[in-house]
């Protein structure tokens, strides 16, 4: 009998070897809903790229199956990076694509023109056969210095990665394939880092890109300060210092960038640019994180980004999110002050529906994953529905999925107490898809 329940016992969870922060709203789409499947991919042990799906018709789910592996989280010496977390794209011929592995690359790899070293090698790998998570090569098509990949696919099958040149200290680019992937375009830059000439610090930045309307892909970004190692204006050196937001849109038809106000923006951005012509808020005393974009069907949007003090000691201190729509002539600030604190994602149905997916903590004991609505544009929120609860849990939240079905909105990860591994969960509108215990519980099977 015992055996018989373990094999009909279903759990909230479709794996339990999610690793580290096993998946980030930065690094996306890490799912994608397409013809009747949510396929999802994430980081798993040896922050190699793992990939599950769920055929929504058959109840089915498939994997996890190991895309590829990464040159980061092998050595017993070095902590978790963190950044080498999956992305992936479908391309019109149906084959799945993964970008991983990197944070920045190493010197090893040879010069980077477009910024500096630090670990890893950014991996592109592809599935063997169309819509089949089971096999998978790879190609050497992108550059290995990229870290935070991006991906965007428009109307007519164009492929944009978007990431970082390397590590802090320099450009965001992107690569365009127009070939289903099988070959990209050298790296465009279109964020600048630049030593700055008051003070021992790099220009940096933090873009997070998504899908306009029409041939648009809009970007909502922060700026960070690099500074020297153990300077004069702070002696902690390098920290994780982020202000402002800004906003911008690139016309990928037209190749053209430009500001809220459809103004021209010359490329690649600098600070003083960006100050000039894409600033939605200046913030230049709290701390910023994770900018997050939606349009509305006019085109007007929305922007979001977590702020918070700084706390101290090379780490930034909880935040929570502020939001500003364009009405078309100004930006204007929602409310956000009865919000919990936590990372986020958001949803636009129309100039005045908005949704914010977050994740947060409830009383310091209490992890959630929940939504709140707004039907005034932001002006104030409620609460909405529950997808997750769990006591003396703390989560870590994907991106939305890619146009997703109902009962798919998001990944989540769950830190199991002790270890680095998390569960992860797949979560829509009626909560987490169940999967069967002996199929989820992957670490057992090795």
């Amino acid at each position: 009998m015992i055996g018989d329940n373990n094999q009909t016992e279903l759990v909230d969870y479709f794996a339990d070897n999610g690793y580290g922060n096993a998946v980030a709203v930065v690094q996306h789409p890490a799912g994608i809903f397409h013809k009747g499947v949510t396929y999802v991919c994430y980081q798993g042990p040896l922050e190699d790229p793992y990939v599950a799906s769920y055929n929504h018709n058959t109840k089915e789910w498939k994997g996890p199956y190991k895309a590829g592996v990464s040159e980061m989280g092998k050595d017993p010496n070095r902590k978790t990076d963190n950044h080498g977390k999956p992305s992936m794209m479908i391309d019109d011929a149906g084959y799945i694509h993964i970008m991983f592995g990197g944070h920045g690359g190493t010197k090893a790899i040879g010069e980077n023109k477009l910024g500096n070293h630090h670990y890893g090698k950014n991996k592109h790998v592809v599935s063997k056969n169309p819509l089949d998570i089971s096999g998978w090569e790879e190609l050497e098509n992108i550059s290995p210095f990229g870290t935070y990949n991006q991906l965007i696919k428009m109307d007519n099958g164009d492929i944009y990665l978007f990431y970082r040149h390397g590590a802090h200290r320099s450009n965001w680019v992107y690569q365009k394939s127009s070939d289903n992937g099988r070959t990209f375009e050298d790296p465009v830059s279109f964020l600048k880092h630049k030593r700055r000439t008051d003070m021992a610090a790099v220009d940096s930045w933090y873009p997070w890109l998504s899908r306009g309307n029409g041939y648009d892909i809009i970007v909502a970004f922060d700026y960070h300060i690099c500074r020297d190692n153990k300077n004069a204006q702070d002696p902690r050196g390098h920290i994780p210092e982020r202000h402002n937001l800004y906003y911008m849109v690139f016309d990928t038809k037209s190749g053209q960038w430009r500001n809220v106000k459809n103004e021209p923006l010359e490329m690649p951005l600098t600070k003083e640019m960006a100050d000039e012509k894409a600033l939605v808020k200046q913030i230049p005393n709290d701390w910023t994180f994770q900018g997050i974009t939606d349009v509305d069907p006019n085109g007007n949007p929305h922007v979001a980004v977590l702020v918070g003090p700084d706390v101290g000691e090379n780490r930034s201190g909880p935040k929570r999110i502020q939001l500003f729509r364009w009405d078309g002539q100004a930006w204007l600030q929602g409310s956000t002050n009865n919000l919990p604190k936590g990372d986020a994602d958001i949803e636009l149905k129309s100039a005045t529906e908005v949704s914010l997916y977050l994740e947060s903590q409830i009383k310091k004991s209490v992890g959630e994953i929940s939504r709140w609505d707004s039907f005034d544009g932001g002006n104030t929120f409620s609460k909405g529905p529950v997808f997750l609860s769990r006591k003396h849990s703390g989560f870590v939240i994907s991106s939305l999925i890619d146009n997703p079905h109902p009962d798919a909105r998001i990944i989540v990860g769950e830190k199991v107490s002790g270890t680095d591994f998390r569960k992860m969960y797949v979560l829509g509108d009626n909560g987490p898809i169940q999967r069967l215990k002996s199929e989820a519980n992957v670490l057992q099977k090795k």
